[in-house]
């Protein structure tokens, strides 16, 4: 406290002050009444989001909704408009939830995920903004540099939203399919933030009576993306060797010091020009693969800091919007929406893809999970930091582009990938493994001339090969488990896998193919 009152407080002797307080609650209103506002809130959300997901609601469109509820229009009439505020808190955020994201991913996944991912975390953002901002200027009357902004701003998938979703989405997906989308979503906020930057400095610079200067941008873009990665590296890997030093800890000290050093090294990189949402997912990474023990231990800790993380960024989003004010700009909003999802995200993932042999059902899936969540709100805030014209607009309908996002995307998730065969049978449901992997299971190391004579399937020329290896020789692409390869009137397909290794596998004959 500070001023008149804390001054009176500060004077008065021990017993005396505890009288004051005692006596006069008041004081305290400005602690005890936005903490009580803040924790009921926070409660009911949980409540309903536990509930809602029977229902396949997505957990986070309903903080969002909460918040809207308890806004100065809604039910709980509260007046809130601290973009400064909503933007740090937002950037907090972000960075704890990208630290669990890439303490949970695991190096070995980069051999089917990491180059598809980095080709669609910068070109496919760039593309996919590109084809939204045309969208945006036709749909709402804006200036072509204005509707390719809103175009960057919304063109990022968002880490909150893929992480939390596909972990309460109760599928398994194959893991070509699971890497690239987390993968992607933990690097390509920074190509969304680079490119949100330069149409503001393209359209404020006449304003400010300054030029455009190309070369700066590029190397903006090089420093961004070199020094976040590079940040991230040296950060993990010092921080590993700290780790793995260090005498026993509580789980939950743990946890506490991976967040500080996390935002540590998420603010430093920032300072220096850096990304540090970049370099925080690095530096997460890197951590879980050098310092295992330590951070397997830690992670149940962290999965409390991301859900704090989510709830407070959403709930504080939600407050921020005046609704009214959404639906003026409702059904071109909801248009831009619908061409950003049926459009321009499945134009961007088949162009990135195309080089590294997806299979049509799995480019669909990846297409449909860009979720948008927080980023693109937080990104929206940038404008109306810089005095962009018509800021509010484009935060509004960015607003109204992550409502659609969460609710048609967020929700079908599951049936998404079961639709599109991406998502892999659950151990203890025996009628579906066999449906999807076959009647008979085969050693991969078993040579596959034997194999095709024993089941009556015609030999191929190279029959000395192991089961496993001629299977991985046909798919051209590193392989995993859910993997099938047409052999005769049969199906060889991959049942399990030892790291990159095929170990097991399954044959599904044509009679099985009928049956199921």
């Amino acid at each position: 406290m500070a001023g008149p009152l804390s001054d009176t407080i500060a004077r008065l002797p021990f017993g005396s002050r505890f009288a004051f307080f005692h006596h006069r609650g008041p004081a305290l209103d400005f602690v005890n009444i936005p903490l009580s506002i803040a924790a009921a809130l926070t409660l009911v959300s949980v409540s309903l989001g536990l509930f809602s997901t029977r229902w396949g609601i997505s957990f986070l469109l309903v903080f969002l909704v909460a918040g809207m509820v308890a806004g100065e229009q809604g039910l709980g009439g509260l007046q809130f408009n601290d973009f400064v505020l909503s933007f740090w808190v937002g950037n907090v955020a972000l960075a704890v939830i990208l630290l669990d994201g890439g303490l949970r991913t695991a190096f070995s996944t980069f051999r089917v995920g990491l180059k598809p991912s980095l080709l669609l975390a910068t070109l496919g953002v760039a593309l996919c903004a590109a084809l939204t901002g045309v969208a945006a200027a036709a749909l709402l009357k804006l200036p072509l540099l204005h509707g390719m902004l809103l175009g960057a701003i919304v063109g990022s998938t968002d880490a909150a939203a893929v992480f939390a979703l596909l972990k309460r989405s109760g599928v398994t997906l194959n893991e070509r399919v699971g890497s690239t989308l987390e993968i992607e979503s933990g690097m390509n906020d920074p190509m969304a933030i680079f490119l949100t930057l330069m149409f503001i400095t393209i359209i404020v610079a006449p304003q400010a009576g300054t030029t455009v200067d190309a070369l700066a941008i590029a190397g903006s873009f090089v420093q961004q993306f070199g020094l976040g990665v590079l940040g991230g590296v040296g950060a993990g890997y010092l921080m590993a060797v700290v780790l793995n030093r260090v005498p026993h800890a509580d789980p939950g000290v743990i946890g506490l010091m991976l967040v500080s050093a996390g935002l540590t090294v998420f603010a430093a990189t920032g300072l220096l020009g850096g990304s540090g949402f970049l370099a925080v997912y690095v530096f997460g990474m890197m951590l879980a693969n050098r310092a295992p023990e330590r951070v397997r231990g830690a992670l149940s800790a962290m999965d409390g800091y991301a859900w704090l993380a989510q709830a407070g960024m959403f709930l504080l989003l939600g407050l921020l919007v005046t609704p009214s004010r959404v639906l003026d700009t409702g059904l071109p909003a909801l248009g831009l929406a619908a061409v950003l999802m049926l459009v321009a995200r499945p134009v961007a993932v088949w162009a990135c893809l195309l080089p590294f042999r997806y299979q049509a059902r799995e480019v669909w899936f990846i297409a449909w999970v860009g979720l948008r969540g927080a980023v693109p709100i937080v990104l929206a805030v940038f404008p109306l930091l810089a005095g962009v014209p018509d800021s509010m607009l484009l935060f509004n309908v960015a607003f109204v582009v992550v409502l659609a996002s969460l609710t048609l995307q967020g929700t079908s998730i599951a049936w998404a990938g079961r639709r599109l065969g991406v998502a892999l049978p659950d151990s203890e449901d025996e009628p579906l493994r066999r449906a999807v992997f076959g009647d008979f299971v085969l050693d991969a190391q078993a040579p596959i001339g034997p194999v095709c004579e024993f089941y009556g399937l015609p030999v191929p020329p190279d029959a000395h090969l192991q089961a496993g290896d001629w299977l991985q020789q046909h798919l051209g692409k590193p392989a995993v488990v859910g993997d099938a390869v047409q052999l005769g009137s049969a199906v060889l397909i991959v049942r399990a896998m030892d790291g990159p290794i095929i170990s097991m596998l399954g044959l599904k004959l044509e009679a099985d193919q009928h049956a199921h």
